[in-house]
């Protein structure tokens, strides 16, 4: 039976009690084949159990009718450490968090070991974060309304918006390509070190409608940066794979930053046109001007690119040397 708190959730979209729907506790799609054109769909089984989270999500969006609502659930990483420091002895956390970590999270991402783990475990109870959570659903073709923590769980409520990306090479490696605007505004792909949870590239509206940017422009407590990639960030570490994006002719060692489409859509129109009249590159303007806020880091990129388009050489010696500077001897760091 559907807790009251969850039923007065749904009604803030629909009426619970009008509306044709399906209330499971499944982690199969084939328990979803008798159903068509629902306006609501709740599944109370923990997507964390689902061998295949993705088709399971793409199951129901094909079930839905047009703008059906999906109620879903999932143990993220934070619920999952309250769970084992309310259960295991004292003694023994540091330890069962050390092995849940390397045979949960680091094993089923290594490709040699990916298929013995999902054949002894079967998925079940999967290590997923909030990022990864929501960032599937996402990708399954729905807008995530509303998200809210109930009986140590995180509750998704979306709304079918489109189709299914069906996206087979989703960001989920070490190493990984990312969409991004390039010269003349043509698509690039950029090669980076993860520093993200997987799947959180979907999350990108999302967490911008939710937060504020930060100075530099970035977005503010986002919990899509893994622990170890705030550490990447801050060094550049996670960058030394656009190296090969320069080698390729795609990037500058200085020019503005290769922004997403997201991020892109964010600028005005006119620094949009502008900044696509240069390749973008390595090291940004920002390191060399250290702007306080976006309107800053706007102005800054501006003043780049028309001195850039001027006099393409002596700028970008101009702008490393500033950067140089900043870096070893300001202490300018990225976030």
């Amino acid at each position: 039976m559907l807790k009251k708190e969850l039923i007065n959730k749904i009604e803030k979209y629909l009426d619970f009690d009008l509306v044709d729907k399906a209330i499971l506790e499944t982690k199969h799609t084939s328990n979803l084949e008798n159903f068509k054109d629902l306006n609501l769909i709740v599944n109370l089984e923990k997507i964390n159990n689902a061998r295949y989270i993705n088709k399971l999500h793409e199951r129901i969006n094909i079930t839905l009718s047009e703008n059906g609502i999906y109620l879903s659930c999932a143990e993220t990483l934070n619920e999952r450490a309250k769970r084992y420091n309310d259960n295991v002895p004292y003694g023994l956390k540091s330890i069962i968090r050390l092995i849940d970590f390397i045979w949960k999270r680091l094993i089923p991402k290594v490709p040699i070991f990916k298929k013995l783990y999902f054949m002894l475990t079967n998925g079940d109870n999967r290590v997923l974060s909030k990022a990864e959570v929501l960032g599937r659903v996402v990708s399954c073709g729905f807008r995530i309304e509303e998200y809210f923590e109930y009986n140590n769980l995180l509750y998704i409520i979306a709304k079918k918006i489109k189709d299914p990306d069906y996206n087979m090479k989703p960001s989920y490696g070490a190493l990984f390509t990312m969409n991004r605007i390039g010269y003349k505004g043509e698509i690039i792909y950029v090669y980076k070190f993860r520093t993200m949870h997987p799947y959180s590239e979907y999350c990108q509206a999302l967490i911008t409608e939710e937060n504020s940017l930060e100075k530099s422009g970035k977005i503010s407590n986002d919990y899509r940066i893994t622990t170890w990639g705030k550490y990447f960030r801050k060094y550049w570490i996670d960058e030394l794979p656009m190296i090969i994006n320069l080698f390729k002719g795609e990037l500058n060692i200085v020019g503005v930053r290769p922004l997403s489409k997201h991020y892109y859509s964010l600028y005005p129109k006119d620094i949009q046109e502008l900044r696509i009249k240069v390749k973008p590159g390595l090291v940004p303007p920002f390191y060399a001007d250290l702007p306080n806020s976006f309107e800053e880091i706007l102005e800054s990129e501006r003043k780049y690119v028309l001195m850039k388009l001027k006099n393409p050489i002596m700028t970008d010696v101009k702008y490393f040397y500033k950067a140089f500077v900043n870096i070893v001897f300001k202490g300018a760091r990225s976030k």
